[in-house]
Parts: structure tokens; sequence; C-alpha cells
């Protein structure tokens, strides 16, 4: 089975980007982030025609998750529940004894903006959310724009980004406290070498080229699906074609 991530930063405008990955790639699941479309323009119909089942919510102009499967899921919800769910940041599907949940978690703006204490306490809301409906030992997969660099090896001047919001020790540690109710970080059970990077940011020149980016995407699995976790890997090729998005697509395979 394979299930993949990517952060379009606008579904409508990388859709050919996506159909033609679709296509060259055969996931079973993928999993979209920043959709950044409001729930009726959403671009079902090319899904469909490529033989897709899409569940997706979104909003005009930012968020918006969407989990588009060969086969349709017996279960599907939005949200992290209670006040302010965010249902635009967090879509889950169960596919069998397969739960996938799929977010996009805050970036935080700055250090000192309210957004960035929403952050943490959003990994602090995710992993109660983790305790009420899954247990580790289920067949539980995580993945999404978590917009954490966990490690030095994750960015490429990490000591540079010591106060930024994706590095910051803080989100790093409330990071950590998430994944650990239970989650493998499998992209690192089969590449322990720094430089793999996922997002690429547009706001300089070449970084792409240079290989100046971040390891902000993760696709995390408890312990008995991690298990079988057979390959994982970043595929750059979309990162340079025309008008992409700043992330690129995060892929891992199971024999399951």
């Amino acid at each position: 089975m394979r299930i993949a991530t990517f952060n379009a930063n606008s579904v409508r405008a990388r859709l050919d980007i996506v159909l033609d990955w679709l296509n060259k790639h055969d996931p079973d699941v993928l999993c979209m982030q920043e959709t950044k479309v409001r729930d009726e323009e959403f671009p079902l119909g090319p899904f469909q025609d490529a033989g897709y089942h899409v569940s997706f919510k979104g909003q005009k102009s930012y968020n918006g998750v969407a989990i588009i499967s060969k086969t349709r899921p017996v279960k599907v919800s939005f949200g992290l529940g209670g006040r302010n769910s965010d249902e635009t940041r967090l879509a889950y599907a169960r596919f069998g004894a397969l739960h996938v949940i799929n977010t996009y978690v805050p970036q935080g703006r700055e250090i000192t903006h309210e957004m960035y204490q929403y952050k943490l306490k959003w990994f602090r809301r995710l992993k109660k959310y983790f305790d009420q409906k899954f247990t580790a030992r289920m067949k539980v997969v995580w993945v999404g724009d978590l917009n954490v660099a966990p490690e030095a090896m994750d960015i490429h001047n990490a000591v540079q980004q010591a106060k930024h919001v994706c590095y910051h020790v803080d989100v790093r540690r409330s990071f950590a406290s998430t994944v650990g109710w239970g989650f493998v970080d499998v992209f690192r059970m089969h590449h322990s070498e720094p430089g793999c990077y996922t997002f690429f940011d547009y706001r300089q020149r070449n970084t792409l080229k240079e290989n100046k980016g971040w390891r902000i995407d993760h696709v995390l699995a408890t312990p008995s699906l991690a298990k079988k976790c057979t390959d994982s890997f970043i595929d750059l090729e979309p990162r340079g074609l025309e008008r992409p998005s700043d992330h690129t697509f995060l892929v891992a395979d199971f024999a399951i």
C-alpha cells in the first residue's frame, strides 16, 4: 500500500501536477494540505475521472485538507472536535483496519505572535485527539505538513533558524511529545542522511537547485504499521516543474 502526502498550496493551481503524479506513482492514498478552496469549488470531477474517491474540507484562500484514495473509506471525519475544531486542518479516514490522519499544522508566523502559542496548543490538542480515538497498538498513520523540522539535519541552515517557528526548541519539544504518543518516523527508517527536504522556499532564489530546504512534511506510523514500511522517499521532480508548490511529495510504501 502506497501512502503519500503533499502540500499543494492550492489544489486548483497544482491540479495538473497532482493528476500527473497520481498517474505516474499510483498511490493508494494521497493526503493533501492547503487546498485553499471552498468545498463547492473543489475540482472533484478530474479526480473521479482518474478513478479516485476524495474526502475534503476547505475554505477560501486558506488551509483545506483532502484525502484522495482508490477505495472509498468506511469512515470520514474532520477536525479535532470541541470548540474551534479546525475542520480544514485535519481529515480522518478509515480503510478497514487502517486509520489515516491528515493534518495541516499551523505554521505559527513568529515566536512572539499569538499563532505560535496556538501552534504549541494545537500539538497538545492533537495528542489528546490520538488518546481519545486510537491506541498505539492500532494501525495508524499520521501524515501531512506538520510545520516542524525535528532535527538540525532536517534544515539546510539549522544554526541560523534557532528562533524560527518551525524549528524553535519549544515547537520541537511539542512535536516530539506528540510523536511520543506512539509514532515512528518511517522516512528516517530508510534514510539517516542529512540533506533530505520536502519544502523549498519561494522567497529565495535557487533553493531547489542548491538544496536549501526543510523537512517539515512527514509520514509517521504506529509501531505495528511501521514494521511493514518497505520504503519511503521524497520525490523532488514536481518541485522543479512550472508553477510548482513550494512543497513536494513524500511517499511511504507498506506491505499490508
